[in-house]
Parts: structure tokens; C-alpha cells; sequence
């Protein structure tokens, strides 16, 4: 690896070294791929810095258009995913939602892109590399496993913490006003757990620091995969189905059904931690009781899901 002139540097400096492609190969003792070539092009005059400040468009871009094919679909009522609908009776204007994305989008001018303009002296103390060559796919597909892993397990217990008595009346229990989430409402919360839980965010590449390619994979999957689960759609055809120990939208929804005073499904990405420690009894009850009821009875399951709620709260 050659030396990086802005590695020791805080500010702002151009990203490569080389003058051309020809001096990158001479220097990388071989030609470049496809995609370093490309990487070469886009950023050669570009400062670290720059870079780094894509995430904010990357977090723009996902806020705004991932959420809105379910959203158009239920405010549609399109029959082709009505009947995947967790909770079916809970239904949000077109008013509703688009208070909630301006809400959103306030705290993201406000508050998650100052914050990470701000983070940036912390991407380079840490080491986050910007240069050639590019890590393989393997790197980057297991340098992402440990974030979330770290992520995951770091935010659980935030989250718990947030559940307590004056962190849910101080801060967490703005994020749980809707109770019935919509993919638009998985970064609505309060300021200060926004910079609680970034923590988790920025522990996985604080420990096993990757390419700032890697580094935006992590931020943009990151969010897709919270407004999968707050998109209160329970699609059989998504591909994180087939994730081991992976919870999705139906896990969490339960969350925010059962709302403040849920002692379950604390768990961001996976389910491991809350069958560890015990949180997903609540959850797992409604299952069993849901399935028996519909079993012996064929009632509607929202209706039956109401009932297992009720009984849960009430123990």
C-alpha cells in the first residue's frame, strides 16, 4: 500500500497521488480492474473530505425513495401486498405520512448531516482508507458482517436503556408516537437518540476500519434494512428472509405495537440477543397463541393479535 498524503491530516487534500492511470498501475505493479478504474476516474481530484460528505446524499437519497414503493402501496391499496399488512386495521393519510417525512427530513438538515460533517476527523483518526487498490468483495462482505454484528449487539442494550423509565419519557418515546410504523418513520426519533444510537453505527468501523466504499455500503444498507422493518409490511419476497437469526418487519412492528411499555424485540438487526436475555417472550407468546386461535377457530389475525397484546400487557 502507498502512503496516503491526507492520512495524518485533518483537512481537506486530494485523494490520489497519481497523475494518471499509467502511474497508478506502475506504482500497483499491475493493471487496474474495472473498478478501480472507475474509482480512479471519479475521484482522483476529489478530496478525502469530499467523499466523505456523500453520505449525506446517500442518507438523503434512501430516506426519500426507499420508503416510498410500500407507502404508495398502501396508500393505493394495492391488492398484490394488502394481504401482507401486519397491522391491517392502522391506516396513515397521505397528510400523515408526509408530516412524518418532513419531520424527518428536518432532523436530517439539522441534526444527522451536521453530524456527520462534524464526524469526519473521527473517519480519519480511525483510518478509513480512500485510496487504491480496492478491497475485494470478501473484505468488504465480512468487514460488513462484523458491523452489523457490532451494531447490533451495542444497540440492543442502548435500546433497553431507552425502555427504561426516564429514557423513554425523555427522549425514546418520540420514535414510538407511531405505533404502527411506516418505512418514512425508521428515523424519527428524538435528537439525542439519534446521537445515542450513531454510536452503534460507528463502533463496527471504529474497530475494523475498511475503504470509505465499504464505509458507505454500511450506512446505506443499514438504513434500508430500518425501513424494511418499521415499513409494517411483512413481504415473503424480500431477500432477508433467507438471513439467519435475521429479524424483519414483523418482529420489530411487534415492538412498536405493544409500544412503551415493550420489554421485547429490543434487537436492531437480529434476534439472537433478545433470545439470549430473554426479551422476545412477549413476542414469541403472541405467536404460539395466534397460531393456536387461528387453528381452532379461523379468526382474523389482527383481531386475535389485539387480544395476545392485551393479555401480554396485562401480566
Amino acid at each position: 500500500m502507498y502512503p496516503l498524503p491526507s492520512s495524518t491530516s485533518l483537512h481537506p487534500a486530494p485523494m490520489l497521488p497519481y497523475a494518471t492511470i499509467a502511474a497508478a498501475e506502475s506504482s500497483l505493479n499491475r493493471p487496474l480492474t474495472a473498478a478501480e478504474t472507475l474509482w480512479y476516474n471519479y475521484t482522483a481530484t476529489k478530496s478525502d473530505y469530499n467523499l466523505f460528505c456523500h453520505n449525506i446524499l446517500f442518507l438523503f437519497l434512501v430516506f426519500s425513495l426507499v420508503p416510498l414503493p410500500v407507502v404508495l402501496a398502501e396508500l393505493g391499496r394495492w391488492a398484490g401486498i394488502e394481504s401482507y399488512k401486519i397491522q391491517k386495521k392502522a391506516r396513515l393519510t397521505g397528510k400523515e405520512m408526509l408530516g412524518c417525512y418532513k419531520t424527518v427530513m428536518t432532523l436530517f438538515f439539522l441534526v444527522v448531516g451536521p453530524l456527520q460533517l462534524l464526524s469526519y476527523p473521527m473517519v480519519k483518526l480511525i483510518g478509513i482508507s480512500t485510496g487504491l487498490p480496492l478491497p475485494s468483495i470478501w473484505e468488504i462482505a465480512l468487514q460488513l458482517l462484523v458491523y452489523f454484528l457490532v451494531e447490533d449487539y451495542t444497540n440492543y442494550w442502548l435500546h433497553r436503556w431507552l425502555h427504561s423509565d426516564w429514557g423513554y419519557a425523555k427522549i425514546h418515546k418520540v420514535h414510538h408516537e407511531y405505533t404502527a410504523p411506516i418505512g418514512f418513520a425508521a428515523p424519527y426519533a428524538h435528537w439525542a437518540e439519534i446521537l445515542i444510537l450513531g454510536i452503534p453505527s460507528f463502533l463496527g468501523p471504529a474497530m475494523v476500519p475498511g475503504h470509505m466504499i465499504t464505509l458507505w455500503l454500511w450506512i446505506v444498507l443499514r438504513q434500508i434494512e430500518a425501513i424494511e422493518t418499521h415499513s409494517g409490511y411483512d413481504l415473503p419476497w424480500t431477500p432477508t428472509k433467507y438471513i439467519p437469526f435475521y429479524g424483519g418487519a414483523e418482529y420489530h412492528d411487534y415492538h412498536h405495537y405493544v409500544g412503551g411499555q415493550s420489554q421485547s424485540n429490543f434487537a436492531s438487526v437480529f434476534t439472537y440477543c433478545d433470545y439470549i436475555y430473554g426479551t422476545d417472550k412477549g413476542f414469541r407468546y403472541q405467536k404460539k397463541l395466534l397460531a393456536k386461535i387461528k387453528e381452532e377457530s379461523g379468526q382474523n389475525g389482527q383481531a386475535v393479535g389485539d387480544v395476545a397484546v392485551q393479555n401480554f400487557k396485562s401480566e
